[in-house]
């Protein structure tokens, strides 16, 4: 018996070791491959490459960032009206089952087929040029499964209290939902728009098809009619992961090395900067509803 005991306590220890290992690892990995694409790229950036010009990285850095912005609101719109349904209206059946099938399905597309479809979809079939709003499009197929899922788990694993507080105080089931649920999750929404924008900063081959790879912007024309304006969804944009596969692949220039590794720098500056300005408001709208009292 004494055998066993020291047995099944040598396996805990040894699983703990194991499990510990593991996160180490990971966040030993994270922390140099941060390290070395922060290191590389700063060591080569000069203020010329941030300019907001045709020689800069400044408007490619825009366009990743607007279409990212669009392609989060679309996928809110879409995605957590889909996430309530599951968690709160879908019943066992073909129909939620279908349902799920579809969005493990999206999850798991190649981001290379989802840029055909959208060239496709979103060019093609509609007549028009390279534009952002087609590139966002896309991404948005891409991002809409992780706020899809997110926004399910997060109400399924909220205490039955919350529910029955509110239905208890004579609200109705949509109330509850809109006033009480969603709210309450909101953090962990926002961990899946984290997740879902890390995507988004870091795609490259859907936009190719959709976003087009040259950037004409004036930044003293605010029309948003006009071609040149920077707000204009319906124009071409190249961003920073397509700069980044263009200096690598195509790029003629002397620099074109240099502006890869500044421009990955840039990229991952941006998504953690991103992360971490996300996982504050989630913390302060968490403390301001009183879920955290610290």
């Amino acid at each position: 018996m004494n055998n066993r005991i020291r047995g099944k306590k040598a396996l805990d220890q040894l699983m703990t070791v194991v499990c510990n290992g593991g996160a180490l690892l990971a966040v030993l990995l994270l922390l140099a491959f941060i390290s070395y694409v922060m290191i590389s790229g700063f060591a080569v950036l000069t203020p010329a490459m941030l300019a907001f010009d045709a020689g800069g990285m400044g408007n490619m850095l825009f366009n990743t960032l607007y279409i990212v912005f669009l392609a989060l609101m679309l996928s809110l719109v879409t995605g957590v009206p889909a996430g309530v349904y599951l968690a709160e209206y879908a019943k066992k059946g073909p129909l939620t089952r279908w349902v799920r099938m579809a969005i493990e399905t999206l999850a798991s597309l190649p981001s290379i087929v989802v840029g055909l479809f959208g060239y496709l979809a979103f060019i093609v079939m509609t007549g028009s040029q390279w534009n952002l709003l087609a590139g966002s499009l896309a991404v948005s197929v891409i991002t809409l499964p992780f706020v899809t899922s997110v926004t399910e788990d997060a109400l399924r694993n909220l205490p039955p209290g919350y529910r029955q507080g509110s239905l208890g105080l004579g609200a109705s089931h949509w109330q509850t939902i809109w006033r009480v649920l969603v709210p309450a999750c909101f953090p962990r929404i926002m961990t899946g728009m984290v997740m879902a924008a890390g995507r988004g900063f870091g795609e490259a081959a859907a936009l190719m098809f959709t976003a087009g790879m040259s950037t004409d912007i004036d930044w003293a024309d605010w029309n948003l009619a006009s071609a040149s304006c920077p707000l204009n969804p319906i124009r071409p944009g190249e961003t920073l992961a397509l700069h980044i596969w263009a200096m690598r692949t195509e790029a003629l220039q002397a620099d074109a090395a240099q502006q890869a590794s500044a421009a990955s720098a840039l990229l991952v500056l941006l998504v953690v900067a991103f992360s971490l300005l996300a996982r504050y408001l989630s913390y302060r709208i968490d403390t301001k509803m009183g879920g955290n009292k610290r």
